[in-house]
C-alpha cells in the first residue's frame, strides 16, 4: 500500500508552525540586542507560519492513521524540507552566506552535525548565534523521538530491542508513546536547564551558557566563539561540557529505566558500561600521548585529552585546543573514534557503542563454536536475547555505514578534494561529527572555503547519517510502495 502524502503534510504543516514560533521569538530577541535583525526573523517567520498554515488547511477534514510507511516518508521529508526555512535566516546580506551555504548551516545545525561555514562568530548578531543554538537544540529533541520510536521498526542495526513493545494492546500504544515522549522531553529540558546553571555559575555569561546548555546536552556542538572552548580558557567549563556531553549520549530511556524498582544490572544498560569504559581507555591512551609528545602537565593533558575523546566519541565536536597540531598519532585516534558514536536512543551520531557491543558478541560467540561447535550458547544483550536477525542487522548497518563513507569520500576527492580532506569531511558528514582531522575543516577551519559542489552534497549526507542511512535508502526501493 503506498504511503499517503496528507499525513506527512499535515505533520510537517505543524512541525514549520513550531519553527515560525521559534522565529518569531528571535524577532524579539534581535529587538531586544538592538542588532538590527529584528525585521529579519519577522519577515521569515511569517513565511514559515504561512507555508505551515497552507499544510495545515489543506489537510482539513481528513481522518487518517499515521502508518509505517507514512512515519518513514514523513521523516525523510521533514529532515529535507525543514532545514529550507530553518535557513532563510542566514539568507542576509549581513551574515554573508549563499543559499547553499545557509542550508548547509541548517542541516548542519538541526542534525546536530556542527560543522560551519560561518567564521567571525565573536562579531555575529547574537540573535543569529542563538537562532544557530536554538536549531540545534531543537534537532537533539527530533534525533530523539527518531531514535525511539521511528527507527527500531525499520529492523536495522539490531534497534529492534529497543521497540517500545511489550504486552501492552494496541490500543494503549499511542498513550504509552505519548507518555514517554513527554518524559523524555522533560529530561531533555532538565538536562539544559542544569547545564545552564552550572556553564554560569563557572563563569560563562548569561549569553554565553544558554547557548552551550542548548548545544551540549543536543551533542550538537555549535559555540558562540570561533575558538569553541578554548575561549573560555577554564578547566572547570569543560569538565561541565565533559559531563553533560556525556549525559547526552546516554541513551534518553535509560534516565526513565533508572528510577524504576528494578535491580541495577536491569536499570542499567550494557551499552552504557561499554561507552564509559571506551571513554577511559582513549582517554588515558590520549593523556599519555600528550605528555610524552608534547611535554604537556599531567593536569592540563587529562582534562584537553577527556575533553577531545568526549567531544569526538559524543559527536558533539568541541574543542578546547586544536588536536591537529598534537601529532599524526592524535590525528589518526581521532579520525578512527568519529566512527564510535554514544549510546543508541541518544542524540548522538556515529555507529554507535550498542552495535560495537553486539558486534563484539557475535565475534566471541563465533570463536567459542569454533572450538565447541555443539554448544547451544544464545547471543545475549544484558537479560535479552538477541536472535539472528538481529544480530544480521547489525552487520547490515555496518556495512551500509561504511560504505556510505566509502562511496562519499570517493565522490568529495572526485569534486577536487584530496584524500585526507575527503576522507575526513566524508566521516565528518556521515557520522555528525562536524570538525575533522585535517586544518582546513578541523577545530580551528570551517567548511567556507570547500567547493560550491561539496556543500551542496554534505548536507545530504549529514541527512542520512541521522537517518541512520536505511530510512533514506527504503525510499528507494520498489517494494516499499508496493
Amino acid at each position: 500500500m503506498l504511503p499517503k502524502i496528507w499525513p506527512t503534510v499535515l505533520t510537517l504543516g505543524w512541525i514549520l508552525a513550531a519553527i515560525a514560533v521559534a522565529q518569531a521569538l528571535m524577532a524579539l530577541v534581535a529587538l531586544g540586542f538592538n542588532d538590527g535583525l529584528a525585521g529579519d526573523f519577522a519577515t521569515v517567520a511569517t513565511i514559515t507560519g504561512a507555508v505551515a498554515g497552507a499544510c495545515v488547511l489543506t489537510t482539513k477534514g481528513r481522518a487518517f492513521d499515521l502508518r509505517f510507511r507514512d512515519a518513514a516518508l514523513l521523516t525523510v521529508v521533514a529532515w529535507v524540507v525543514v532545514p529550507v526555512f530553518a535557513a532563510l535566516p542566514f539568507v542576509d546580506e549581513r551574515i554573508g552566506l549563499s543559499p547553499v551555504e545557509a542550508y548547509f548551516e541548517a542541516v548542519s545545525g538541526l542534525t546536530t552535525t556542527g560543522a560551519t561555514v560561518m567564521s567571525g562568530l565573536d562579531a555575529l548578531p547574537r540573535s543569529i548565534l542563538l537562532w544557530r543554538s536554538t536549531m540545534q537544540w531543537i534537532g537533539g529533541v527530533g534525533i530523539i523521538g527518531l531514535a525511539i520510536v521511528i527507527l527500531p521498526f525499520l529492523r536495522i542495526g539490531g534497534l529492534a530491542l529497543f521497540r517500545l513493545e511489550s504486552s501492552d494492546s494496541s490500543d494503549k500504544t499511542m498513550p504509552r508513546l505519548r507518555s514517554v515522549a513527554v518524559t523524555v522531553v522533560s529530561i531533555y529540558v532538565a538536562m539544559t536547564v542544569a547545564c545552564f546553571i552550572a556553564y554560569w555559575s563557572f563563569g560563562m555569561t548569561v549569553f554565553d551558557a544558554l547557548n552551550h546548555a542548548f548545544t551540549t546536552v543536543c551533542t550538537g556542538g555549535y559555540s558562540t566563539h570561533d575558538m569553541s572552548f578554548a575561549a573560555f580558557d577554564s578547566a572547570a567549563i569543560e569538565w561541565t561540557a565533559i559531563v553533560f556531553m556525556i549525559g547526552g549520549a546516554l541513551p534518553f530511556l535509560a534516565y526513565i529505566r533508572l528510577f524504576r524498582p528494578l535491580p541495577l544490572r536491569q536499570r542499567v544498560e550494557p551499552q552504557v558500561y561499554t561507552f564509559l569504559a571506551i571513554l577511559i581507555v582513549l582517554s588515558s591512551v590520549l593523556v599519555a600521548w600528550a605528555m610524552l609528545s608534547g611535554g604537556m602537565p599531567l593536569s592540563q593533558a587529562v582534562t584537553k585529552a577527556a575533553f577531545t575523546v568526549v567531544a569526538i566519541v559524543t559527536t558533539t565536536g568541541y574543542a578546547s585546543s586544536d588536536y591537529v597540531a598534537w601529532g599524526s598519532f592524535a590525528a589518526m585516534l581521532v579520525f578512527l573514534m568519529s566512527f564510535l558514536g554514544g549510546c543508541s536512543g541518544s542524540t548522538t551520531g556515529g555507529i554507535k557503542t550498542f552495535r560495537f557491543h553486539i558486534l563484539f558478541a557475535v565475534a566471541l560467540q563465533h570463536v567459542r563454536r569454533i572450538f565447541h561447535p555443539h554448544v547451544i550458547s544464545p547471543l545475549r544483550y544484558g537479560d535479552r536475547v538477541v536472535d539472528d536477525e538481529q544480530a544480521a542487522s547489525v552487520g547490515t548497518f555496518l556495512f551500509l555505514f561504511l560504505a556510505s563513507f566509502a562511496a562519499l569520500a570517493i565522490v568529495l576527492s572526485l569534486l577536487g578534494l584530496d584524500v585526507d580532506l575527503a576522507l575526513s569531511a566524508a566521516i565528518a558528514a556521515v557520522g555528525n561529527i562536524g570538525p575533522g582531522v585535517v586544518p582546513e575543516i578541523g577545530p580551528s577551519g570551517t567548511y567556507q572555503d570547500l567547493p560550491e559542489s561539496v556543500k551542496i552534497l554534505l548536507p545530504l549526507a549529514m541527512i542520512m547519517g541521522r537517518l541512520e542511512i536505511m530510512s533514506l535508502l527504503i525510499l528507494f526501493m520498489p517494494s516499499f510502495y508496493r
